[in-house]
């Protein structure tokens, strides 16, 4: 199968479900083209990197690193039959539902080039968040979702473009180094022994390389340093 994008979805804004705050992770697929650029910084920023979409927690969500959340189709289809339940594109609150891509073994770093303009760099995975738990209503969603490590990545825009469902993702560039996405998230996570490794990948946001090279000087400074 040619990798290529089955849905785009922008938000459909609404209420935190058992709360009054605003929240844009209902994402429903839309006709047409829509534009993809930088959204700049997060908190002063756009926001989404899709125009019309729209972002509330400015906190956490959005910015240039998170421009683009992206999820698998064949990923949400192992967890509908999972849930015995169907998962339409967007539910994961992803922009963008892909199909033919590995996106849990994509390396952080890649570079996609859909459609004819549009590039996009893969820079960080998803970590659940509360918000997320609410909305699934799935009891232990976040040690679930958190154990399973299929967790979708973020791309951050390195040329503006348009996107609409159909376009074909090309894989135009692969770093040298082994950080995958699965990786990444596996050591953002549960597994902080893997810590190390994220400084192979430079294209991983500077907070997260950060606390990486924390973890690894005090590991080489070893115990009671």
């Amino acid at each position: 199968m040619v990798a290529h994008v089955l849905s785009v979805n922008l938000a459909v804004p609404g209420r935190v479900p058992g709360t009054v705050r605003k929240t844009g992770i209902d994402k429903r697929p839309v006709d047409g083209p829509v534009l993809v650029r930088a959204p700049g910084d997060r908190a002063t920023g756009l926001g989404s990197g899709l125009v019309h979409d729209q972002i509330f927690d400015n906190r956490h969500h959005g910015g240039d690193d998170q421009a683009v959340y992206v999820y698998a189709r064949e990923d949400l289809d192992v967890w509908a039959a999972e849930l015995g339940r169907d998962l339409p594109g967007g539910v994961f609150g992803e922009n963008l539902t892909t199909a033919g891509l590995d996106v849990t073994n994509a390396l952080i770093g890649e570079r996609w080039r859909i459609g004819a303009d549009l590039v996009l760099e893969v820079s960080v995975p998803r970590e659940p968040c509360n918000t997320f738990a609410r909305w699934m209503d799935v009891p232990g969603w976040l040690k679930t979702f958190t154990q399973r490590a299929v967790p979708g990545t973020y791309l951050r825009v390195i040329a503006p473009g348009e996107v609409r469902a159909g376009d074909r993702i090309v894989v135009e560039h692969r770093p040298p180094h082994e950080v995958t996405v699965g990786l990444a998230f596996r050591a953002m996570t549960l597994e902080r022994e893997l810590q190390p490794r994220l400084l192979d990948a430079p294209a991983l946001p500077p907070k997260v390389l950060a606390k990486a090279r924390k973890y690894a000087e005090r590991v080489t400074a070893g115990p009671g340093q």
